[in-house]
């Protein structure tokens, strides 16, 4: 069942960091917001996450009001935020570890999430070894296995690939888009890297100071232009001449 995004409005104090955010998320893709620092990526994606409420709006999936309904929604979705942090004093193993102790119902569920988690984390021996010690594409690569371990039906992940190398950045694009499509789930990402959003993407929106300005697949939105950069500064201009003439 999609992820239904409807008419998101947040604001902190005077300033307007949402307005009026409406978009579909399929199962087994992978949707992108897309724009520079400040536009509002992070905003909706906390509230997609039940981190923080909307002024107004809603969001819906699998007939679950994430908003209304938040801790029930947290069941089966999974947040990485772009800031996100480790415990310094605990393995890379003991943070999966801990993770799937909270979400397996079994003993047997509970060794595959645990697996999957060392797999998709690809840290080699350095599992074993403190966070305090890690480089932060490391600590990155262990906050994403720990989120798609347990296989949410929704994920929403936050500039994803903030501070991993192109190798890793590669492996960690593809096993994204494998997780969706293998597990029929939802994954949201946020990215103001035109590039990685063109290449990870099914559905992208291009958001800027807070407006959705346009949603499609990539190729939609793409049309005659040379590159998503060449889009998004025509419809940042368009935006900024509508406001303009209002």
């Amino acid at each position: 069942m999609p992820l239904y995004v409807k008419e998101l409005f947040k604001s902190y104090g005077s300033t307007v960091a949402v307005r009026g955010i409406s978009f579909t998320a399929e199962e087994g893709k992978v949707f992108g917001l897309l724009g520079p620092n400040g536009a509002g990526k992070t905003t909706t994606l906390k509230i997609i996450s039940t981190v923080l409420r909307p002024d107004s709006g809603s969001v819906f999936l699998n007939a679950v009001d994430i908003i209304r309904m938040a801790e029930s929604a947290r069941e089966f979705l999974a947040y990485v935020p772009e800031d996100a942090g480790t415990y310094r004093n605990l393995t890379g193993y003991e943070h999966l570890e801990f993770a799937a102790t909270v979400y397996a119902r079994n003993r047997d569920e509970y060794k595959a999430f645990l697996e999957d988690g060392i797999r998709i984390a690809d840290l080699g021996d350095k599992i074993y070894e403190k966070t305090k010690s890690y480089s932060k594409g490391m600590k990155r690569r262990l906050q994403i296995a720990r989120a798609l371990m347990v296989k949410p039906k929704l994920a929403v992940l936050d500039e994803p690939t903030a501070g991993i190398d192109v190798f890793h950045a590669i492996n960690i694009r593809n096993l994204i888009k494998k997780f969706a499509n293998k597990n029929s789930s939802i994954v949201i990402v946020s990215s103001h890297n035109m590039f990685e959003v063109e290449k990870l993407c099914d559905e992208i929106g291009i958001i800027n100071e807070g407006v959705l300005l346009r949603v499609g697949s990539i190729k939609e939105i793409k049309g005659d232009n040379s590159d998503l950069e060449e889009v998004f500064m025509k419809l940042a201009k368009g935006d900024q001449m509508d406001k303009s003439i209002r």
